[in-house]
Parts: structure tokens; C-alpha cells; sequence
């Protein structure tokens, strides 16, 4: 927690035009810790020119809920944060543009939160999807290999010290956080595979329109996409150290603005009680502020996480005492974005972990 009369620690938001990035300025505008000191809101590489725009003509809704009526968005210049003395610099930009900027961001002694899926994934072949390239390939694999996967709850003790936080996105948030506790326990049957059903809101899919995103194809429709192919699927494996075959994940679109929600089904080795399951969600997310267990048969729903940085979790049990679902849900811009990053930067600065994001 900041001890009283510390001083503000000056951070910066790349990418403030997106949805994550609004989300990061209404959040940090807000913050407690952040008072008296407002981000640094930048705007693109090499611009020039004078300010032309503030985040509240960006984003009416922030107008006024800060001390300040209007904060200009700046031209992206290193020099400007090196001098404001940045401490965090979080990345709310295309992938691309993460893997530039990041490695210049760290050089100048600034740390970094990626919301990007720039630096999220280890092995070659899971990042491979995102076809990157780098300036310097030595120096980005060297950054690649400190950087920490940022899911406070299974990462906080790396998170504190870390240089660059990767922050995980939004589907495997869901699915990652309702697994975890049973593959580090070791009471899944494999063998069976793991089948993940997860659906989220339009807003996951970015600002900018596409045909699939469009009104008229969203709209009283739901549909499945990315099958065996979604860029989130190598952070499942990853964190929950599973092998490809062992784990299906199918995203669809929800014909809604911002949520998440998947059904998660899996056979455990030997039959196990209801009581045996909760306790090893409740003694794997005791300390974990941001993550809310729902007493079986009750089951998490989108309209009770909407706009906040809650993932629910809950679970239902068969009779038989192997065939257990799993029910996962929270907000892809909150939880699965510029929440958990901001979750990601209390961790870093040494401040309680929901600040802020309650």
C-alpha cells in the first residue's frame, strides 16, 4: 500500500485511442495511488506536430471524473518520458508495434506492461501466429526470456521485480484461471482431453470494424471462429502445461458488447467429492483478491462481472464424481485487459492488489 506522502510514480499509456486503452486511462485517472499525477497520454511513433486532441474528445465518458477538465494527448516521444521521469509505460497497442517499442521502453530503464500478445508466449512455435520480427533478434530473445506472464495470480512473486510484464489475454484469462488450480493438483485425466467452450463479447475483437464485427453480421447471431487456430490457444498451454492434444478451445462471438464467459469440461482420474473440488479452488485463490468462487451448483454469469475486474468461477459436479464443468466469466476489457493490468502495476509498485479496481 503507498505509505502517505510518497511520491506519485509517473506512468504512461501507448495506445490510449482502443478500448483497453480508454479502460487504462479511466482506471488510472481514478486511481488512488495515481492522485495528483495523471498519465502521460501518448499518442503515435515520430508525430511532430502539436497536440490536437485530449482523451476526453477521444473518450467523452472520462470527461470531468478527473481533477483536471481535459488532458492532451501527446506526440509519442522517448525523450518526454525518460524526462518525466516514467516509471511504468504500459502498451495498449497492435502486437507489431509492442515488439518495436518494448525493447527501446526497457533500454531506457522503463518498465513495461503489454497488453499486447507481443512477449506473452516462450516457445517459438505458440508465438509463431503472430509472425513477428525483430530489430535485433539477440535482444529481443533475451527479453522474451525475462519476461513474466502477467497473471497475478499465478505469477504475483515474478510480477513484483519484473522489467516487463506480458499481459495475458482475454479468453485464456478465463480458461487459464478456471483450470489452474486442478492441473497443478494433478486431478485431471488427461488422457480424456479438456474441452473449452468460450464465448465473448464483440468489443474483444478491437475498435477497428471488420465484416464480422460489423452490426448486421453480429446481431441476433452467434458463431464459432479461429477453430484449432486461436492465437490464445499457446498461453493454455503454456501456463497450464498441457500438450496440444490434451486441450480443444473454441471461441464464438456473443451478440454483446464486452464480457466473457466459457464452459469448461473435464474428467478427473478417480471419482472425488464436491467438498474435495472447492477446496482446492479456495486454497489456490486464497490470496487472490480478484478472483470470486461461486458454492456449487450456483454458476457465474457475464451480467454479474460486466465492468468489473472480477473473474467468477464456479463448477457443477456429476453424480459420478469424475465429469466435472467448470464455469468461468469476466470482463475482456477489464479482467482480461486493462484491469488486470493495472492489477499488474499494483503488484509491480508494492501496492495492494485491487487498488483502485473496486
Amino acid at each position: 500500500m503507498k505509505a502517505a506522502g510518497a511520491l506519485v510514480p509517473q506512468v504512461a499509456i501507448a495506445g490510449v485511442s482502443g478500448y483497453a486503452g480508454g479502460e487504462l486511462a479511466r482506471l488510472l485517472l481514478r486511481h488512488p495511488g495515481m492522485q495528483g499525477s495523471a498519465p502521460i497520454f501518448l499518442g503515435r511513433a515520430g508525430e511532430t506536430s502539436g497536440v490536437t486532441t485530449t482523451i476526453e474528445e477521444i473518450h467523452p465518458h472520462l470527461a470531468m471524473i478527473a481533477a483536471r477538465p481535459s488532458h492532451a494527448v501527446e506526440p509519442f516521444n522517448w525523450d518526454r518520458l525518460v524526462d518525466a521521469g516514467t516509471k511504468i509505460l504500459f502498451m495498449a497497442t497492435p502486437h507489431e508495434q509492442s515488439r518495436e517499442w518494448v525493447p527501446e521502453a526497457i533500454a531506457r530503464g522503463i518498465r513495461v506492461v503489454d497488453l499486447s500478445g507481443a512477449w506473452r508466449l516462450k516457445e517459438d512455435a505458440n508465438r509463431a501466429v503472430y509472425k513477428l520480427t525483430d530489430a535485433d533478434a539477440s535482444v529481443a530473445a533475451k527479453l522474451q526470456a525475462e519476461a513474466v506472464f502477467g497473471s497475478p495470480e499465478l505469477h504475483r512473486e515474478e510480477i513484483r521485480t519484473a522489467r516487463l510484464v506480458a499481459n495475458p489475454g482475454c479468453y485464456s484469462t478465463s480458461v487459464i484461471l478456471a483450470l489452474a488450480p486442478l492441473t497443478r493438483a494433478g486431478v485431471i485425466d488427461l488422457d480424456r482431453g479438456i474441452i473449452c467452450d468460450a464465448k465473448s463479447g464483440v468489443s474483444g475483437a478491437g475498435k477497428a470494424p471488420t465484416s464480422k464485427t460489423h452490426f448486421m453480421s453480429a446481431a441476433d447471431n452467434l458463431s464459432a471462429y479461429a477453430v484449432f487456430g486461436h492465437r490464445h490457444t499457446g498461453e493454455l498451454l503454456e501456463q497450464l502445461h498441457v500438450a496440444a492434444d490434451q486441450i480443444q478451445f473454441t471461441p464464438h462471438l456473443l451478440p454483446i458488447p464486452r464480457g466473457i464467459l466459457s464452459t469448461i469440461y473435464v474428467r478427473l482420474k478417480k471419482k472425488t467429492a464436491v467438498e474435495e473440488i472447492s477446496g482446492l479452488f479456495s486454497d489456490f485463490y486464497e490470496s487472490s483478491p480478484m478472483v470470486r468462487l461461486h458454492a456449487t451448483p450456483q454458476l457465474p454469469q457475464i451480467q454479474h462481472i460486466v465492468r468489473t475486474n472480477f473473474c467468477d468461477i464456479g463448477f457443477t459436479l456429476a453424480e459420478d464424481g469424475q465429469r466435472l464443468v467448470i464455469v468461468s466469466c469476466l470482463d475482456n476489457l477489464l479482467k482480461g485487459a486493462a484491469g488486470q493490468a493495472v492489477q499488474n502495476m499494483n503488484v509491480m509498485l508494492g501496492w495492494k492488489e485491487e487498488e483502485g479496481l473496486l
